[in-house]
């Protein structure tokens, strides 16, 4: 198929260009870059910001695309944008997140009221613009409006978990690695209990892939996500050892951490979310999952940030006061 890409160049789009080249569609990414990274997959390029789209409807549609696929739709603008120039005969999938269940509110809020795991039908957000005077340039991101747009041009929506791997910008596995890569030897953790669903990128983009190939999925939402959950200890477990580090993780009382590890401490909410749609109607499968972990642990220690915060006074404090005794991991 002929396939318009709109982002492919970072983290998840590249994942989905590289699954969709491989599986043999054509593919057109339509990004704001000037230029592609080198090692790319070949693909045509379209240098165009979300903005400018409405304005390049003609030279989009002569693409002749089958498939749009729109991995970074933010707002209602977004979409609106995109939608624009897209004929109505044209197959589209947007990605969206599961921040849109009303459970993210609880999670956020220090509360527990949903029940898991979370379906596609489970409750959504009752407020909407959720970093609205929270944070810069967020203040009209709502996933909801995105999918209402998308629905209404029977698009698939395919609702993502917490995605890691290789080029992973978030870095979500960061809060031990930065420990790793300094050698520390002791790093405090909190109850460790809280669990949200996660997604290996290349899972994710062979999920795009099953869902765009798939005429049951149109008009569908459908959940994306690993179909085993394992808590921040037990993740935090896996990283040193699929980095053969000699680190220990100690238990201190929650409100001892340091600000990267809150995420280590109690949450009451959890975050799990039942993805057997996308199996059952997509036959989609995830990979190994310590595979998959061992894999985005390399990447990340090859590839370490530019600047690597080296200041661990506050892991020091914190093992220093400790009242609960050492839990070790090797």
């Amino acid at each position: 198929m002929r396939v318009a890409l709109l982002g492919g160049t970072r983290f998840i789009g590249r994942a989905i260009l590289e699954e969709l080249t491989a599986a043999g569609h054509e593919v057109c990414v339509i990004h704001r870059g000037t230029s592609e990274p080198p090692d790319l997959p070949e693909a045509k390029h379209l240098h165009l910001d979300r903005s400018q789209i409405p304005d390049k409807a003609q030279e989009i549609r002569a693409l002749g695309i089958e498939v749009f696929v729109d991995t970074y739709a933010m707002s209602k603008l977004d979409a609106k944008n995109a939608l624009s120039a897209i004929p109505d005969q044209v197959r589209t999938l947007v990605l969206s997140s599961m921040d849109v269940y009303r459970a993210y509110e609880a999670f956020h809020t220090g509360v527990a009221t949903e029940p898991v795991p979370l379906k596609e039908a489970s409750p959504t957000r009752e407020k909407r613009y959720p970093y609205r005077g929270k944070l810069e340039g967020m203040e009209d991101y709502e996933k909801l409006d995105v999918e209402e747009a998308y629905l209404e041009r029977d698009a698939t929506v395919l609702r993502l978990p917490f995605v890691y791997g290789e080029r992973d910008e978030q870095r979500r596995q960061e809060f031990v690695l930065r420990r790793i890569r300094a050698s520390r030897k002791r790093m405090p953790i909190g109850a460790g209990n809280w669990i949200g669903t996660h997604g290996y990128v290349r899972d994710v983009a062979r999920g795009v892939r099953l869902a765009l190939e798939s005429e049951k999925a149109v008009g569908q939402v459908i959940n994306l996500g690993e179909p085993e959950s394992r808590s921040v200890r037990q993740i935090a477990e896996a990283v040193i050892e699929a980095s053969e580090a000699d680190l220990e993780l100690v238990r201190v009382p929650d409100d001892r951490l340091p600000l990267d590890l809150r995420i280590t401490g109690a949450i009451p909410q959890q975050f799990i979310v039942d993805s057997s749609k996308a199996r059952e109607m997509l036959g989609w499968e995830c990979a190994d999952w310590y595979e998959s972990i061992k894999v985005t642990v390399d990447w990340h220690l090859s590839n370490s940030p530019e600047v690597t915060d080296q200041d661990f006074a506050a892991d020091d404090k914190a093992l220093e006061k400790s009242e609960l005794g050492d839990l070790s991991v090797r």
